[in-house]
């Protein structure tokens, strides 16, 4: 960490105080000291988290180790239950008894946990940085560049500010990513392209989320299996994800309902809505009685609209730059959305800490930033869309829930393949530290371009 007591080097306004947000402004904090001052903006009254539960892989407990923070989650996360944790994968569209179709162990150095996402905001809310000013109800309408260089923010209350760089932590809906890409350049990005990657896309799916008392469940069935472990339940078209939290008092549930037809159609009505007991029930009242009595102990169930963000050409332009949902957003069916959004945040956030990195070479730094980040995000994007077909018997040339007579060849086949894809974390090329010694490599080497580039293949 730098100690000098001199000015800034350059300000930094990070709009969005979500997850890859925070984790941004700590890992500049620890690694910048004063050097760097960080405006964060939130659209909000308030700092709090959106969803329920998330996962601690591997790679994201390798980042919190890095930033001091890891004992500190190992205390409130949910750990498993035994050494053999991993989910627990059911055929279950079957009215009268499902059965478990196999079970999926994680094989990582440090065991992958579950949290409450609101368990986690607090932690990183702790963790903010003196040099960090927090600007709540602050929500981005646009930003433009200056002549001088620096950037001006315009806020939905009619307020403005300025900043000499711009990090888009503000979602899939980012209002960073709509400006980014229709201020470019037509020798940069097709123009005929910009609402394909200003605008976010629909999936096709539905999902049902609610957080469940565990003691309910225990009270209603004993032995129910989503008592105790990561579930899995598969069925044609739809699948039901349950996992404790909260330390096995609570069990965040997660009903899809996919239609492939409507992948990429416009979605008519609010993202997410209320939904009822009975709604949810209907949904899945072929599956087995487990599920069943899993499905009538939710409160309050939510319904949302599931959407992504599609490839994108490039992460940043000049000096701004997009980091978690905003660049990235994916289907969460390898439980690695959170863990992208905090590794973008590690990276980059080393990246402008750096002593090389100044103000007029900071486009160099972003450059970096994407080159390392782009291809693995994407990758595990794809890989997420697949594994959530998998489950939910879509995947184009595998089992299908049809029985013709080679029902069991076919599970073992998709069984194998399903197993593959959650190896996504040893795919790339090492974790986020990896790619942060990449990056640094590459600012060194003086890697510099003003303008904007697309991201390596």
């Amino acid at each position: 960490m730098s100690l000098s007591s001199s000015a800034p080097k350059f300000r930094v306004a990070i709009c969005g105080a979500g997850i890859g947000g925070l984790v941004l402004a700590i890992t500049i904090g620890q690694f910048a000291g004063r050097d760097i001052h960080i405006d964060l903006y939130e659209a909000h009254d308030t700092i709090t988290a959106t969803g329920a539960g998330i996962s601690v892989t591997q790679r994201t407990a390798e980042v919190m180790v890095e930033l001091g923070l890891y004992q500190t989650i190992s205390r409130v996360a949910t750990k498993p239950s035994s050494s053999n944790y991993g989910p627990r994968v059911r055929k279950s569209d079957v009215p009268m008894g499902g059965f478990e179709w196999f079970h999926l162990v994680f094989k990582t150095s440090k065991p992958r946990t579950t949290m409450h996402r609101k368990d986690l905001i607090d932690i990183l809310k702790q963790s903010i940085p003196s040099s960090c000013t927090i600007h709540l109800n602050k929500r981005l309408a646009k930003y433009e560049k200056q002549s001088p260089g620096s950037l001006i923010l315009y806020f939905t209350d009619d307020s403005t500010s300025t900043t000499d760089v711009l990090v888009g932590a503000d979602g899939i809906r980012s209002s960073v990513r709509k400006t980014l890409f229709e201020t470019i350049g037509p020798n940069i990005v097709d123009p005929s392209k910009i609402v394909h990657y200003s605008d976010p896309s629909w999936t096709g799916t539905l999902v049902y989320r609610s957080v469940i008392p565990a003691d309910k469940l225990s009270k209603l069935d004993p032995n129910n299996v989503a008592l105790k472990d990561f579930m899995i339940f598969c069925g044609k078209g739809k699948h039901v994800v349950s996992y404790p939290v909260s330390q096995g008092t609570q069990i965040n549930v997660a009903v899809y309902v996919s239609d492939e037809q409507k992948a990429g159609t416009p979605f008519e009505g609010h993202w997410v809505s209320d939904s009822s007991l009975e709604e949810v029930e209907e949904v899945c009242q072929n599956f087995e009685p487990d599920v069943q009595r899993l499905l009538n102990c939710l409160e309050n169930p939510s319904k949302w609209a599931l959407h992504v963000v599609n490839e994108l050409p490039l992460f940043t332009c000049d000096r701004v730059v997009l980091i978690g949902d905003a660049s990235h957003a994916m289907t969460p069916y390898l439980g690695a959305g959170a863990g992208q959004a905090i590794e973008d945040a590690f990276v980059l956030g080393r990246l402008l800490a750096h002593p090389l990195t100044t103000l007029d070479n900071v486009p160099a730094a972003l450059k970096a930033y994407q080159d390392v980040r782009l291809p693995f995000t994407q990758f595990v994007a794809r890989e997420s869309k697949h594994t959530g077909n998998m489950y939910s018997f879509c995947a184009p040339g595998y089992y299908d829930g049809t029985n013709r007579g080679t029902e069991r060849e076919e599970m073992v086949i998709l069984r194998e393949k399903i197993l593959d894809q959650w190896d996504w974390q040893g795919k790339g090329e090492g974790g986020a530290v990896a790619e942060w010694e990449r990056a640094k490599r590459q600012l060194q080497e003086g890697s510099y371009n003003r303008g904007c580039e697309k991201g390596v293949s």
